[in-house]
């Protein structure tokens, strides 16, 4: 592992920046809500020019308020993905009043396409791949669907524990994508080991998958905030991670920061350039400045174009 010479960052903190981990970071994006992204006064102050922000949609949360998150972020200068659960979306009117509201007032080109958390559909929809099948994005212009990445598996998906299921409908996603238009990639639930994300990427890799994958990565946050959204969220064997460190007095009452598990992918990033995890994808749990200013002090920009995504 490179971890020699390191550069400062160019700024007051002067921390030191390990230039694997910066290139890694280049391009990130993250995850608002908008109830989370009402407290910030500027996104402009905390994220790199174009960074690509999802909006997580919530069972119960007004599509008014959905798109109006959208059309702030869209004018402060950022490509907007938000989220398409399908198990709240009650019928194809519906999807195509949310797509038409979106482009027509947040000029939005790009979506991520999910199942949700609610265990019972609310209408005609369960999956993303009924939505992906509806041909609505297609016909709407969207230029990038990104869907589910499982790293260590979905209970909701493969109640056995296995990962039968989400294989499958990655390996389907793969085939939607080579016979369509559609600029694909999964966006995953977050992990804190990268041994098992690297042994899963490469697993998709020579399964045939060459879907770009973009890695969900819990920002700096409590210990405590952690533990109960991993929980919540089904993060499988890698929250031991977490549960270790809950058992260090020396460490308990410290944040925890993704520094170890971005290191170590971003090395392994640099020794495998073909590695198909292409880009970061921030869940910002302990808050979206917390999380901007952590990236920054280790090599994202607040004011500085990124490149384009794919």
């Amino acid at each position: 592992m490179a971890l020699l010479n390191f550069k400062k960052r160019a700024s007051a903190t002067e921390t030191t920046v390990n230039p694997e981990l910066e290139a890694f970071l280049n391009g990130y994006s993250i995850e608002v809500m908008p109830r989370t992204a009402q407290k910030v006064e500027s996104f402009q102050e905390l994220l790199p020019a174009g960074t690509r922000v999802y909006i997580a949609h919530i069972e119960g949360t007004p599509i008014e308020d959905m798109v109006a998150t959208a059309k702030r972020l869209n004018d402060e200068g950022y490509p907007v993905m938000p989220h398409f659960p399908a198990r709240i979306i009650k019928d194809e009117a519906t999807l195509a009043d949310w797509i038409a509201r979106y482009q027509g007032e947040a000029d939005v080109k790009q979506a991520l396409l999910l199942a949700g958390g609610v265990a019972q559909p609310h209408g005609d929809y369960h999956s993303s791949m009924q939505l992906l099948e509806s041909g609505l994005f297609d016909k709407a212009g969207f230029t990038n669907l990104h869907v589910a990445g499982h790293p260590e598996g979905n209970k909701d998906i493969d109640p056995d524990g296995s990962m039968k299921n989400v294989t499958e409908a990655v390996l389907w996603k793969q085939k939607f994508a080579e016979r369509t238009d559609a600029k694909m990639a999964l966006a995953t639930q977050f992990a804190f080991e990268a041994k098992p994300i690297i042994a899963w990427a490469n697993g998709l890799k020579e399964a045939g998958v060459d879907l770009p994958i973009h890695i969900g990565i819990a920002g700096p946050a409590k210990l405590q905030t952690l533990i109960k959204f991993a929980i919540a969220c089904g993060v499988g064997p890698s929250l031991k991670v977490l549960q270790k460190r809950a058992m260090d007095v020396t460490k308990l009452m410290l944040p925890y920061e993704p520094t170890e598990v971005l290191t170590e992918l971003a090395a392994h990033k640099a020794a495998n350039p073909d590695f198909n995890i292409t880009h970061v994808h921030f869940f910002p749990l302990g808050g979206i400045k917390t999380n901007a200013t952590w990236a920054i002090n280790n090599g994202g920009a607040s004011a500085q174009p990124v490149k384009t995504q794919g």
